[in-house]
């Protein structure tokens, strides 16, 4: 099916992979065909392969733009970090958590499909969780190296920190009891509890 006369192609690309994140999500990768997700965005099967060439590279081309999407609005809300660990730690709690309850099914698909990408396509994401996790991992080692912050373990930290706060996605609902400032406020109580309860025990 040729491209309708008018018709914007980047747009319906970004219409393509929304549909195609919201079936992933629910149905999981492997259950769903192009079939389903052509139905989803109102075309013919066929013309799917004017934006990707198969189901592989639109499941990385979800994954890849959620982590670049990820980095860049980090990038810019650290652009005016403060010097202080901490402060810079909450920044990051606070960014991390609004970030992915925005984008619960891209989260979903980030983590729970990285099992079906190729070899050559997991390196890529890979690679780009762990720039992430670096970030984490640079804030907690100038709070150790500060004094401010006792870790056993910089990057295990680092880890457990980022996991503790993506599982707000699998259970927060807008209509819940607690508003998204008062889980951050919740969230920051304890990610300071574990990144300075080594100080704490030894008095300092």
């Amino acid at each position: 099916m040729a491209r309708k006369s008018g018709s914007d192609g980047k747009k319906t690309a970004q219409v393509l992979r929304a549909a195609a994140t919201r079936l992933f999500a629910q149905y999981g990768y492997a259950a769903v065909s192009m079939r389903q997700i052509a139905a989803e965005v109102g075309v013919q099967a066929g013309a799917l392969y004017l934006y990707t060439p198969d189901k592989q590279t639109l499941l990385f081309q979800i994954m890849d733009r959620h982590m670049d999407d990820l980095l860049t609005a980090w990038q810019g809300e650290s652009a005016d970090s403060p010097a202080d660990p901490m402060a810079r730690l909450e920044q990051f709690v606070r960014f991390h958590i609004r970030f992915h309850l925005q984008r619960v099914d891209g989260v979903f698909i980030a983590y729970m499909e990285l099992r079906n990408l190729s070899k050559e396509n997991f390196a890529v994401i890979e690679a780009k969780r762990r720039q992430y996790e670096r970030l984490l991992e640079a804030i907690l080692q100038d709070g150790s190296a500060a004094g401010r912050f006792e870790l056993c373990d910089s990057k295990l930290s680092s880890y457990a920190i980022i996991a503790m706060l993506t599982g707000v996605t699998t259970w927060y609902r807008d209509d819940g009891r607690l508003s998204v400032e008062k889980i951050e406020e919740i969230y920051l109580c304890m990610v300071r509890g574990l990144v300075m309860q080594g100080s704490a025990k030894t008095g300092s």
